[in-house]
């Protein structure tokens, strides 16, 4: 690698750890070209990334910032999967591809300046999802006017059963 694409290099992993809301790192020695071909596709498909690092250039990144707690996790092989938009879509991914292949293993993660174990990844995939959060925001925020509808509707609907029982009742 020259030192124009280790530089190129360095800006996107600098470019990764500000925007990416959440990081997994994986270890992927001893999975085949087909494996990560279909791990690599899986992730595409999910919108995230799935990218083989160089070790020494993401500790250079990371020095001096919060994130400098993954120079733990930087040894041996190792990978990163992330999605720029929701921080628990690629640790569901990994989890999912971890079980599948079983050279394929979670390191651990990484989310707003805290470092995660493999149980923390697995607390990190159970995150609802952006559109879950705002079904739920919605539901939440239609279930009042609703409850009032229904509350004001009730005594009418009521006075007209009684109205109606009551002309069935006369015209027997």
């Amino acid at each position: 690698m020259n030192r124009l694409q280790k530089e190129q290099q360095i800006s996107y992993l600098k470019n990764v750890v500000d925007e990416a809301p959440s990081l997994v790192f994986i270890d992927f020695s001893g999975v085949n070209v087909e494996e990560v071909t279909k791990i690599r596709d899986e992730f595409r498909a999910a919108n995230c990334e799935y990218k083989v690092i160089k070790n020494t250039l993401l500790s250079k990144v990371v020095k001096d910032t919060r994130a400098e707690v993954v120079d733990k996790l930087l040894f041996g092989p190792i990978a990163i999967a992330f999605s720029r938009e929701e921080p628990s879509v690629a640790a569901r991914i990994a989890l999912k591809q971890a079980k599948d292949f079983k050279n394929f293993t979670i390191r651990g993660g990484y989310i707003e300046g805290k470092l995660l174990d493999e149980d923390g990844v697995q607390s990190l995939s159970k995150l609802p999802s952006k559109d879950e959060l705002r079904s739920t925001l919605l539901a939440t925020m239609l279930a009042v006017p609703q409850g009032m509808l229904r509350l004001m509707l009730a005594a009418p609907q009521r006075m007209l059963m009684v109205l109606d029982a009551k002309k069935r009742q006369m015209e027997e």
